[in-house]
């Protein structure tokens, strides 16, 4: 099981990629695909917010981590009505 997502919120900008990406992948599935550098989740909605991912040497793309501490906070809510 991946990290517990919640830990990133303490500090989004110093989360690994390798983190970031299996948090997205035990929520989300596999990556859907992606150009290049970048991964692509599918999330259980349409439209926004959508789930991309890229690695910035070894670690995340702080703006992409709150991306998807977003859409894991939307899941979550979801989740609890």
């Amino acid at each position: 099981m991946a990290k517990d997502w919640k830990k990133i919120l303490k500090n989004p900008k110093n989360v690994k990629f390798n983190d970031l990406y299996e948090i997205c992948r035990s929520h989300f599935g596999e990556p859907t695909g992606g150009k290049g550098s970048h991964t692509r989740f599918k999330t259980p909605w349409p439209g926004d917010p959508r789930i991309n991912i890229q690695k910035d040497g070894k670690m995340a793309k702080v703006y992409q981590v709150k991306q998807v501490i977003k859409c894991l906070q939307k899941l979550e809510e979801e989740k609890n009505k």
